[in-house]
């Protein structure tokens, strides 16, 4: 008699991932499916595709899900959970979708409250459209659009994310996460599975930032790229919990 160790998690389809080497993508994939199938809501979830790498969403995702514009995820999640408040409603994101083009939805989205759960993925570029500076492009950082490193006398500091939306009332629950170590992953794990136990107990609007990897913009392995991770990302965007009001809602 054979034992299964390791399969596909319930929720995701049998496609191939179209993700570069070393991209994190797959990994926060794989987490999200995992939580949601532990939470026994494959079949009520709605999740949001937005412009960017994870645009293939539908692709990998057996949930229903919708395309949205360029940066309004939130909106759009926000007005899918007024309507069906029982679904179970996510909005996947990138720096460059939530944090630039998006950041007026979801800093709205999250001072109002709306109950739903954005995980976003920080990698400190805009990885699809070839490279180009994001919010969250860290200080001398080279990309497409300042290859000499991010100026910020010319282009600004970097947008913290989580320590912004934490300054709001809306927000329940906030955490910074990374996924390049086994441990990290693991912590990644629990952060998006109580996020999305905030949403079902209708607590409020939660957040998982993943500080993650882009190895093919950033020009390195997928090796370097997780060193680069640990070395200069995590120290910037340091990991840990930033709001947590989930014993308060009770």
């Amino acid at each position: 008699m054979s034992t299964v160790l390791f399969q596909k998690p319930e929720g995701m389809s049998d496609r191939k991932l179209h993700y570069c080497p070393g991209c994190a993508h797959g990994i926060v994939h794989r987490l999200v499916a995992e939580c949601v199938a532990e939470l026994g809501q494959v079949d009520n979830t709605i999740i949001t595709a937005p412009v960017g790498c994870s645009v293939f969403i539908p692709n990998y995702f057996n949930y229903d899900t919708i395309h949205c514009a360029h940066g309004r995820a939130p909106a759009t999640a926000t007005g899918i959970k007024r309507v069906h408040p029982d679904k179970l409603v996510i909005t996947y994101q990138g720096d460059g979708d939530l944090a630039s083009i998006g950041a007026a939805e979801i800093l709205h989205c999250a001072a109002r409250g709306e109950k739903i759960t954005t995980v976003f993925i920080n990698n400190g570029i805009y990885g699809m459209t070839g490279g180009q500076m994001a919010p969250t492009t860290l200080p001398g950082m080279k990309a497409t659009t300042c290859q000499s490193g991010r100026d910020v006398k010319v282009n600004g500091n970097p947008i913290r994310v989580c320590e912004l939306l934490s300054t709001l009332d809306g927000p329940v629950y906030i955490e910074r996460v990374s996924v390049d170590s086994a441990p990290n992953v693991i912590k990644a794990k629990k952060a998006i599975k109580k996020a999305l136990e905030c949403q079902m107990k209708g607590l409020g609007f939660s957040f998982v930032e993943v500080v993650s990897s882009c190895p093919t913009n950033w020009g390195m392995t997928p090796v370097k790229a997780m060193e680069f991770v640990r070395e200069k990302m995590i120290p910037y965007y340091p990991l840990g919990v930033y709001k947590d009001l989930t014993e308060e809602a009770k």
